[in-house]
């Protein structure tokens, strides 16, 4: 019952525009999201379970991005995750004969930004200090201070402080 009544407040009023953003706040938190101060949500963001989503301080999530939080994702503070990114903790045992899901959480550190169209699959860890590029796909753990650019991300330098 829970999981129907977060489906239909989140397709009838978080979706649009004209839900103020502090309204979206409050909402997830009532669903059980824990949400530090001076997060913003905009409109048209999919969050699957809000119970299972951590966001620390000064978080921006963007337009259409989606949270795909079978288990839980965590994002730390000051971090952007910009429009259209797809952080999805689930997935499958392509092998198993009954498609059985793997799924692993995801941990997002402090002052990073998954830049627009960006992919984080099950299981990664992306380090504090990291810029995940437009389009990169990231499918194994990022070190601090890192750059992932696309097509295919994996770690290509460490940030400098100029960076």
């Amino acid at each position: 019952m829970w999981q129907a009544a977060w489906l239909a407040v989140q397709g009838l009023l978080l979706q649009h525009w004209w839900c103020p953003a502090g309204v979206r706040i409050a909402v997830l938190r009532r669903f059980g999201a824990t949400i530090g101060e001076g997060c913003l949500v905009r409109h048209r963001v999919r969050i699957h379970w809000p119970w299972k989503l951590t966001l620390g301080d000064n978080v921006w999530i963007g337009e259409q991005a989606w949270m795909l939080n079978l288990e839980p994702i965590t994002v730390g503070s000051n971090t952007c995750i910009s429009q259209d990114v797809f952080v999805c903790t689930g997935s499958h045992q392509f092998h198993d004969d009954h498609f059985e899901f793997d799924n692993a959480p995801i941990t997002i550190g402090e002052r990073c930004w998954l830049a627009a169209r960006s992919t984080v699959l099950r299981g990664v860890t992306i380090g504090d200090d990291s810029v995940v590029g437009a389009g990169a796909l990231v499918v194994a753990d990022v070190p601090a201070g890192s750059k992932v650019l696309a097509p295919i991300g994996e770690a290509t330098s460490v940030r400098s402080a100029r960076d």
